[in-house]
């Protein structure tokens, strides 16, 4: 890119100036252009992240297994220093993926089910324990990503069980799991959840056996099986996570535990719930429950 050397030529404090059709004409490119970024120039960040896109497709170039984060752990050799999410920002823009990870995008496929759906899109209850739900998110930190797997009991959307890890591996969805049923103990409950590799895998899957849970998962591309755990990630993500920047994974872990356990289960209250919050709507439905 000439165009900053351009506006130096043609600057008023120039030694010799060069008035910019001139400059532009030896150059090699149109006056349009050049005045079109001095309308809206490239920023020093642009160029940063220009500079920094070029060593990782270089680096990926030499080896195409590296993903992000071996491409971040490579650039310091090259001398550049930058964040792993910053690295992570910049591959996904230009699909620098490593080939032996799974395939991404509109082609990529989720696994076979693993259970019959027996919700069928139909995200009610009438008592406690008969339907979970469960789903994974993910946020940065300054240190990396931090993922939490959340339960929800469907009738009062109290989230039953959850775990926070640095890993998204199936024994994060597993953990979740033992903590929901050590919390509510109840055979015959349905849990459903998408066909994420976590939800099909061996462990979960025995869990579930073991404790006397009917696994079960949605179609794929039912918008309807995200919607019903996105309203509470939605919350998360506007009341923590978008808060403001995370320094550590620490920090961010105690503050959706927090949030979780004070706000969202015993502050918020719901319309769904009749203005209750999920801690008093399971309270007023297990006592209406006995009475009859």
């Amino acid at each position: 890119m000439m165009y900053p050397l351009v506006r130096d030529l043609a600057a008023v404090s120039a030694r010799v100036r060069v008035p910019v059709a001139v400059a532009c004409r030896v150059l090699g490119f149109s006056t349009q252009g050049y005045y079109a970024w001095l309308k809206n120039p490239v920023t020093d960040r642009d160029w940063s992240d220009a500079y920094l896109t070029n060593a990782a497709r270089d680096v990926h170039a030499d080896d195409p297994g590296y993903g992000y984060r071996f491409i971040s752990d490579e650039l310091p050799r090259l001398g550049i220093t930058a964040s792993e999410r910053r690295v992570w920002r910049l591959c996904s823009q230009q699909r620098l993926w490593s080939i032996h990870s799974k395939k991404r995008g509109v082609n990529g496929k989720p696994g076979p089910a693993v259970h019959d759906d027996l919700v069928k899109r139909v995200f009610t209850a009438s008592r406690l324990n008969e339907l979970w739900l469960t789903d994974i998110t993910e946020h940065w930190t300054d240190e990396g990503k931090l993922y939490l797997c959340a339960i929800k009991d469907v009738r009062s959307n109290k989230i039953v069980g959850y775990s926070i890890d640095d890993r998204m591996k199936a024994s994060l969805a597993v953990t979740a799991l033992r903590y929901a049923i050590a919390a509510r103990p109840h055979a015959h409950t349905v849990v459903h959840s998408d066909r994420g590799s976590q939800f099909r895998s061996r462990i979960f899957v025995k869990e579930l056996a073991d404790n006397g849970l009917k696994g079960s998962m949605g179609r794929v591309g039912a918008c309807a099986d995200n919607a019903a755990m996105e309203s509470f990630f939605a919350l998360l993500q506007k009341n923590v996570l978008n808060r403001h920047r995370w320094s550590t994974k620490q920090e961010l872990r105690l503050a959706m535990v927090h949030w979780i356990e004070s706000s969202y289960h015993r502050k918020r209250r719901q319309r769904r719930l009749g203005k209750l919050t999920p801690v008093e709507f399971e309270i007023v439905d297990q006592t209406a429950a006995t009475a009859a």
